[in-house]
């Protein structure tokens, strides 16, 4: 089995509607991922195996007025059956590289103090500045 670790662009769509168990966290909209696809500034690369989205890593450039800009990675998904393959680093890596080609100078990831997996791949990545930050998040409907 070869594994592609690839980029998406536009029109890229139909690549992602083959998807292995557990990628995302709900099932792919075709609206919404060409909507996403279609921004400026915003990146997904995945990980195929044989056709099929085996991992997937979304980023989105923040750019602002007083600090560099940085990437932040929204999201890091690879199936049950795929984990524990290096599979996520490579992705991370990608993504990375996309964000130094946009200029970005800092990246940034968030997840749950008790997600072990998550924080492993994480802390193993580059050098971080320095130990991972808390954080409170605050989620609003709109």
């Amino acid at each position: 089995m070869a594994l592609e670790i690839r980029r998406l662009f536009p029109g890229d769509d139909a690549l992602v509607m083959r998807v292995a168990d557990e990628v995302f966290d709900e099932p792919v909209r075709p609206d919404r991922l060409s909507a996403y696809l279609a921004e400026p500034g915003h990146f997904m690369v995945v990980a195929l195996a044989d056709g099929i989205v085996v991992g997937q890593c979304a980023a989105v450039i923040h750019r602002h007025p007083d600090k560099v800009s940085e990437l932040y990675i929204d999201e890091v998904g690879v199936a049950p059956a795929f984990q524990r393959q290096g599979i996520a680093t490579r992705m991370l890596d990608a993504m990375f590289a996309l964000g130094c080609e946009h200029g970005c100078e800092e990246a940034w990831v968030g997840t749950e103090p008790d997600n072990v997996a998550a924080r492993a791949l994480y802390e193993s990545r580059k050098e971080p500045r320095g130990p991972a930050e808390g954080f409170v998040m605050y989620v609003y409907r709109l």
